[in-house]
């Protein structure tokens, strides 16, 4: 299994576009580890790749095969640098942004406000229920 060329040339694009450059890159593979066996064990299919200009760092070990590792690695990378030096936040970061928001511990003064929406909305409940045949017999 490999990576398509449209692909492949899509990527030598952005990569061009962005101002990496291949010889800026420093590359070494890796013995990845967990699942996948013994070619796992084996061959050093995990990619480690360095841009030494801005010093971003990424590892990618996310297929078992050495070149969509490779292709996949370049990808990670772009994205990094898109994001940490260019400052654009691509969709994937603004979901994990927005997770991170999520569980995020609440504030004391968030929790008040929100208890006090909870108590409000009971209350116009419990007006509700009033309205209606009494149980009364």
């Amino acid at each position: 299994m490999t990576v398509s060329s449209e692909k492949l040339k899509a990527l030598e694009e952005r990569m061009r576009r962005l101002g990496i450059f291949e010889n800026d890159l420093e590359e070494r593979f890796i013995r990845s580890s967990g699942a996948g066996g013994q070619k796992v064990n084996k061959a050093a299919s995990r990619v480690y790749l360095k841009h030494r200009p801005t010093g971003l760092e990424v590892k990618c070990q996310i297929s078992r095969s050495q070149s969509i590792n490779r292709f996949l690695a370049r990808r990670i990378l772009c994205d990094k640098y898109e994001f940490q030096i260019l400052k654009i936040q691509t969709e994937a970061t603004r979901e994990e942004r927005r997770v991170r928001k999520q569980k995020k511990k609440r504030s004391r003064r968030a929790k008040q406000k929100m208890v006090e929406e909870k108590r409000k909305r009971g209350a116009v409940k419990a007006l509700r229920k009033g309205v209606g045949i009494s149980d009364e017999y």
